[in-house]
């Protein structure tokens, strides 16, 4: 993160209140897209890295950085997209996985990386889960994809309520 002067550090924390318009109990900065803010003359240049390409939310995140960073007194803004390196749901700082669970959602475990192609597998990802209401691990994939592409709905065998579960990417 290049925060240089104080004028910096404060548009960097302005920048880390804006969140998330499809997991609004998430900061910016707690999922991990927030990657710099620094100043260049009298530009405020934010760069964020999307979830995934093609994430529709992206235009909404930079429209928000904007207007906070204009009403709190920036004039000049600038967003730019970076997909180096790409985001990974290990990302997602510990506070916003506290902050998932408290919403009923369960937080993704450590993401697999590979070293070379990733093979891609048509049927479900096995993930060892925990409901995020009762804690119970019998739980039942209901469908592969939820609200949005990088959630998956379960249900507990337990307390027999649904969840999402932010995927491991």
């Amino acid at each position: 993160m290049t925060v240089a002067s104080p004028d910096a550090a404060r548009a960097r924390a302005v920048a880390a209140t804006v969140t998330d318009p499809e997991l609004p109990m998430l900061t910016l900065a707690d999922l991990g897209v927030l990657r710099d803010v620094s100043l260049a003359g009298g530009t405020v240049i934010v760069t964020i890295t999307p979830t995934y390409l093609g994430c529709p939310a992206m235009a909404t995140m930079r429209d928000d950085l904007v207007h906070r960073l204009r009403d709190s007194g920036y004039d000049d803004v600038q967003v730019r997209v970076s997909l180096s390196p790409a985001w990974s749901s290990d990302d997602i700082t510990a506070h916003g996985r506290q902050a998932l669970a408290e919403h009923g959602i369960s937080a993704p475990g450590r993401a697999t990386r590979a070293a070379g192609p990733v093979d891609l597998t048509l049927i479900p990802a096995r993930r060892a889960i925990a409901c995020p209401r009762c804690g119970a691990r019998a739980v039942e994939l209901t469908s592969e994809f939820g609200p949005t592409a990088c959630k998956a709905m379960y249900r507990c065998a337990a307390c027999l309520e649904p969840f999402e579960h932010v995927k491991e990417i």
